[in-house]
C-alpha cells in the first residue's frame, strides 16, 4: 500500500502530417479560421494499414525502453480507447500479443477524451491493491476512423496517435508518485460528444462543451491539487486534454497554475481523445521542459461529459 509511481513514457504518431492547408482542400475553411477557432496548425493522421492497436504498441514500446523493463515485466496492460473497430479481442489483449507480454490482465477503457486519467487511476488502485506490480497504461486513438471528412466542424479538429506510460509499485517509504484521482461525470449532458451510429461518426456540441469545460471544470482541477496536497502554484507543469487552444488556455488560468508549463500540443497534434494527455506528457519530458520528480497536473474531460485528474510525478 505505499502507492504507485509512473516510471516512464512515451509516444507515437504516424508519420503522415495533415496541415490546415490540406483540410482546406477538403472542406469549405482556412488556415486562419482553424487556428483563430481552435489554435491547430497539424494533425498526425494514419493510415488504413495502421490500426490503432498498432499506435498503442508504438507507445507502449518506447515507454518499456525508458523504464529499462521488457514485456515479461509487465502483468497488467489497461488501453484507453474509443474507437477500436472490433469488440474482440479488445486492443489491450492486441497490443499485448504485438509486444509478447505473457498472460497479463487486459482490458480497454473507454471513457472518451478522460480515457487515458481513468485508466491511470484503475492502473494505480490495482497496483496499490497488490493486484498487479506493473502495468502499461495506454492511450491510443485513431480519430480520423469515426470522422466526416465533409464536416467543417469536426474534422478541423482531430488526430491519431498514442501515449503511454509505465507504471508500478513505489519502493518502501518513498511518497506516491500518483496522487489521488478526481473524478465524475454529467451523465445526463452525455450528448454533448458523441462518437454513434453505423458507421460510427465523431459529433460534439462545441459551445456547450465550451461553456462547461471553461466554467465548471476550474474548481474540479484545483480539488485534483488539493487531494494531492498541492498548491496550483506549486505545479511544475498542467496537461489537460488537448481539446481545443480556447479551452485550454482559459481552464489553465482560472486553474491557477501560475509558474507551471502548460502543454499546447493540441497545435501540432490536433484533438486525439485519450492519446493527448499521455502525448503531451512524454513530450514534455523529452523536451526537458519537466524533470524527474516534478508535480504535473493531469486533467482529461470530454465525452460523456467525463474527467478526471490527479498529481502525477515526472518520471
Amino acid at each position: 500500500m505505499n502507492g504507485s509511481r509512473i516510471a516512464a513514457v512515451g509516444h507515437y504518431q504516424p508519420a503522415k502530417v495533415l496541415t490546415n492547408e490540406d483540410v482546406a482542400r477538403l472542406v469549405d475553411t482556412s488556415d486562419e479560421w482553424i487556428r483563430s477557432r481552435v489554435g491547430i496548425r497539424t494533425r498526425h493522421i494514419a493510415g488504413p494499414d495502421e490500426p490503432v492497436d498498432e499506435l498503442a504498441a508504438h507507445a507502449a514500446a518506447k515507454a518499456l525502453a525508458a523504464a529499462g523493463l521488457t514485456p515479461a515485466d509487465i502483468d497488467l496492460v489497461l488501453v484507453a480507447t474509443s474507437t477500436a473497430i472490433d469488440r474482440s479481442p479488445n486492443t489491450a489483449a492486441r497490443v499485448a500479443a504485438r509486444l509478447g507480454v505473457p498472460s497479463p490482465a487486459a482490458m480497454d477503457v473507454n471513457v472518451v477524451c478522460a480515457g487515458f486519467t481513468h485508466a491511470l487511476a484503475t492502473a494505480d488502485h490495482t497496483v496499490r491493491a497488490g493486484a498487479a506490480t506493473r502495468a502499461l497504461v495506454i492511450g491510443a486513438d485513431k480519430m480520423s476512423d469515426v470522422t466526416d471528412w465533409s464536416d467543417r466542424t469536426t474534422c478541423v479538429l482531430v488526430g491519431d496517435g498514442a501515449g503511454a506510460a509505465v507504471v508500478e509499485a513505489c519502493p518502501p517509504g518513498a511518497a506516491p508518485g500518483i496522487g489521488p484521482v478526481l473524478w465524475g461525470s454529467v451523465p445526463e449532458m452525455g450528448h454533448a460528444v458523441r462518437i454513434e451510429g453505423t458507421p460510427p461518426r465523431f459529433a460534439q456540441e462545441g459551445q456547450s462543451v465550451y461553456r462547461w469545460a471553461t466554467t465548471r471544470l476550474p474548481p474540479l482541477a484545483r480539488q485534483a491539487c488539493e487531494r494531492a496536497g498541492l498548491a496550483p502554484e506549486e505545479l511544475a507543469a498542467v496537461v489537460l486534454h488537448q481539446a481545443n487552444l480556447r479551452i485550454i488556455e482559459p481552464l489553465a488560468a482560472r486553474l491557477g497554475a501560475v509558474n507551471a508549463v502548460v502543454a499546447r500540443d493540441v497545435s501540432e497534434s490536433g484533438n486525439t481523445s485519450a492519446a493527448s494527455i499521455p502525448l503531451a506528457l512524454s513530450k514534455l519530458v523529452e523536451q526537458g521542459a519537466v524533470t524527474t520528480g516534478d508535480p504535473v497536473l493531469l486533467f482529461g474531460f470530454g465525452g460523456n461529459l467525463s474527467y478526471a485528474g490527479q498529481v502525477v510525478r515526472c518520471p
